[in-house]
């Protein structure tokens, strides 16, 4: 198959020679005609020399590369890929099926797997898969394929969710559903020995936020006797793990009434006679830690993500900022916060001078304890430090 060119301007190439898998449009000086988002292309200096092959999208990222040496896209390529990704979990103890001990894992994570664009999730013997490029929505079919083949039958089913995660001008079928199996898929999972409904169907990202795994344990060993506030719960991850470490009481709140809903079943799912130890409250999250009924001696503070994109950075940070003042300001002395943020666009150092500027606020004295990011599941390109996404920080506080 003969793939059509994209030609980058003099000058432009210094990235790509140090491996980052992006490249911007303004490094672009030519294409050939007819290339549509989705499209393979070829992509080559000024001189016309190899540099790479990926996916073309329209936006500020053009292409995604997939190989920085010449090789065919095809169905061996993405078995390969996914096979390596897939030993690496094996190597982490994470992909053997044990459902006493831990079934929920990322499998696929874009660029730290040389898959720009794709993200992979395995619940038991599920693997839900989400494209966030045109290009590997039109190889979803191969993909999952290989993805069988690749994991060696670790894997039963694919679920295809990739309704809310495609760029919004794409022509494309969005339509979510199993794209193999489905007979066998379970709606629960066990991380840590701990179970947890997963909605994949309508839940936010594939259905559970993985990338907290090491931290929700962390946190576990905090809990004991402590009065805990879990903001931003979403299904409650965090308020099981705090539950099961001996909290006194556990509050989850979040702004979604269908995330409360989850919340409670999976409480209940680990806890059926856990009584008033757990409360969940459907409530705007600013309000309610302004507000807040009770005294709590450990909060945990993990917002959705306040900036998508570099526009929203400044904003983002105030509003960073402003949630830990008010945690400052409402917490027990000799009190945990447990703080994060999601936010590709916002780096460690943004994200740490937000929470001094905090704390400076509040006058008290804070001592980070932790500082955390995502879990080896969730590898990071070196090549690509946009890939570090997740970063957060444990605080005592007197």
């Amino acid at each position: 198959m003969t793939l059509k060119t994209i030609r980058l301007r003099k000058g432009k190439t210094e990235s790509l020679k140090r491996f980052h898998p992006w490249i911007f449009s303004g490094a672009i000086e030519s294409a050939d005609p007819g290339i549509e988002e989705g499209d393979l292309v070829r992509v080559v200096d000024a001189a016309g020399n190899f540099l790479a092959i990926g996916h073309c999208q329209i936006g500020s990222i053009a292409v995604r590369v997939l190989s920085f040496a010449p090789c065919d896209i095809d169905r061996d390529f993405w078995t390969t890929r996914l096979a390596e990704a897939y030993a690496l979990r094996r190597a982490l103890h994470l992909a053997i099926a044990n459902e006493e001990e831990n079934n929920i894992f990322r499998l696929v994570h874009g660029e730290g797997d040389r898959l720009p664009g794709l993200v992979v999730d395995v619940y038991g013997r599920t693997a839900v898969m989400q494209a966030h490029t045109v290009g590997m929505h039109v190889c979803r079919r191969e993909i999952a394929a290989a993805l069988i083949e690749a994991c060696e039958g670790r894997i039963g089913s694919v679920y295809y969710k990739s309704d809310t995660t495609l760029p919004f001008k794409a022509e494309v079928d969005r339509a979510s559903g199993f794209l193999i199996g489905g007979d066998d898929a379970c709606d629960t999972a066990v991380e840590n020995r701990l179970r947890f409904h997963i909605d994949w169907l309508r839940g936010q990202k594939t259905g559970f936020f993985i990338d907290q795994r090491d931290n929700r344990s962390l946190l576990e060993h905090y809990a004991r006797g402590r009065r805990v506030l879990n903001m931003f719960c979403y299904t409650g991850g965090f308020s099981v793990y705090a539950l099961r470490g001996g909290a006194e009481l556990v509050h989850s709140v979040d702004s979604s009434a269908k995330a409360i809903d989850l919340t409670n079943a999976n409480v209940a799912l680990n806890f059926p006679a856990v009584g008033t130890r757990h409360e969940a409250f459907a409530e705007d999250a600013f309000k309610f830690l302004e507000h807040a009924p009770e005294a709590y001696d450990l909060i945990i503070l993990d917002p959705p993500a306040f900036a998508k994109h570099r526009g929203a950075i400044a904003q983002a940070l105030k509003g960073y900022t402003r949630l830990n003042a008010i945690a400052f300001k409402k917490i027990l002395p000799g009190g945990i916060i447990f703080t994060f943020s999601c936010s590709q666009a916002i780096s460690k150092e943004q994200f740490r001078l937000a929470v001094f500027t905090a704390a400076a606020q509040s006058g008290r004295h804070v001592r980070i304890l932790h500082q955390l990011h995502q879990p080896a599941d969730h590898p990071v390109n070196i090549y690509h430090p946009e890939g570090e996404y997740l970063k957060g920080l444990v605080l005592q506080v007197e």
